[in-house]
């Protein structure tokens, strides 16, 4: 998946983007990022979706609009306007390219896009993921799979574990040990996480001292970042397969939501893995953190900056595993930033991947709008400076 061409898919007008091994998406609410992210993740697994609906008794006959409500979520259907285009990699979509009969002959291919989204956080149901049956048929198919892989896999750990209790973080043999550390100084801070299997449902404690705290206790950030660490081991098998099965594609959603900025710098660690490994990885995000990285890593490139420059930058101590990681992002890797546009006539994406803060053009010296009202504060407080300086 290299290159994407949009026309007329709700709010967006026009979309050219060209995906780098780490892409980011900024702009505001409503602009139109949810669904460029599910168009690619229906377009890229279009064999495997229909099969996965049927599987758990979804129906839409052949009716374009339902299909479109069932994946998207309830009353989306509109999104898909008379004049859409929709173009990836030269390949021209239609809606029929969903809904063939090839599509449902294929079914059963595995799924190449693993899709985290912004609503994860609900799919722990009483501190475990639910089942994709246990959701709303009005509810995006994205937060269904994704909460249905993740219990899948949890729950094949914990039987084949045979344990009332196993630990769930830290766990050796499942992420670096430095990522590791890094994930637990800035969210667990030396709690640990376990699955407890002696109620009649399954579900995940926080072990802080002598407390086992269910999961309704826990802070806005560790319940946020539940789903995302199973995301990462379902990403990253406990062998030394490198990828996961046939995915080659990973979105996250949002994955500063609930954290601190410590933790937002840790999970940016965890991403340079992701890439080091393979993936391609597409984020959209509001934080300008992820932002300062890309930023940073331009230079650290242009510069011919080390593998010295990022442990830096990170503040971790140097190790070989993850010095041999950030080499490779260095040296092979590549980076993107798009803008969502929004206007009166719609949304137009923008390639602002120089993050230059000298530009001329706006949306790309203030990495489309992230910056602005830091840059607006900082030119309040030089001028009271400078007026009090001419006072005296």
């Amino acid at each position: 998946m290299k290159h994407l061409i949009i026309k007329s898919l709700g709010p967006i007008r026009e979309a050219n983007i060209m995906f780098a091994d780490l892409t980011l998406l900024v702009g505001p609410q409503a602009s139109g990022k949810s669904i460029l992210l599910q168009m690619v993740k229906l377009i890229t697994d279009r064999y495997n979706i229909p099969a996965v609906l049927k599987q758990n008794n979804y129906e839409w006959g052949k009716r374009n609009e339902n299909f479109l409500d069932l994946f998207f979520g309830e009353s989306m259907s509109g999104i898909w306007k008379g004049d859409t285009k929709i173009e990836l990699d030269e390949n021209n979509y239609s809606l029929s390219s969903f809904l063939s009969k090839q599509g449902v002959r294929e079914g059963s291919k595995t799924e190449k896009l693993f899709y985290i989204p912004a609503q994860r956080v609900v799919t722990m149901s009483q501190g475990w993921p639910r089942a994709f049956g246990t959701f709303d048929i009005g509810d995006p198919f994205v937060l269904k799979q994704f909460s249905e892989s993740i219990r899948v896999m949890m729950e094949k750990e914990t039987i084949n574990g045979g344990s009332t209790h196993s630990k769930v973080f830290p766990k050796s043999k499942r992420i670096k040990e430095p990522l590791r550390k890094i994930l637990d100084n800035s969210i667990f801070h030396g709690a640990t996480v376990e699955s407890d299997n002696t109620s009649l449902k399954r579900r995940f404690l926080l072990e802080v001292g002598t407390s086992k705290l269910p999961f309704m206790t826990w802070s806005a950030g560790q319940k946020e970042f539940m789903p995302l660490l199973l995301s990462l081991y379902y990403l990253m098998p406990a062998s030394k397969v490198k990828l996961r099965n046939d995915i080659q594609t990973v979105i996250i959603e949002e994955p500063e939501m609930g954290l601190h900025p410590k933790a937002i710098q840790a999970l940016m660690v965890v991403f340079l893995e992701l890439i080091t490994r393979g993936y391609k990885l597409i984020i959209s995000t509001h934080s300008p953190v992820l932002l300062e990285l890309l930023w940073a890593m331009k230079y650290i490139k242009d510069y011919k900056g080390t593998s010295s420059d990022l442990f830096e930058l990170f503040s971790i101590e140097k190790n070989n595993s993850m010095a041999s990681s950030f080499r490779t992002v260095i040296k092979e890797k590549t980076f993107a930033t798009y803008y969502f546009d929004q206007k009166n006539e719609g949304v137009t994406i923008r390639d602002i991947s120089s993050l230059d803060a000298g530009s001329q053009e706006q949306a790309v010296s203030n990495w489309g709008g992230l910056t602005d009202f830091a840059s607006r504060a900082a030119d309040i407080v030089s001028k009271l400076v400078a007026n009090e300086s001419k006072e005296d």
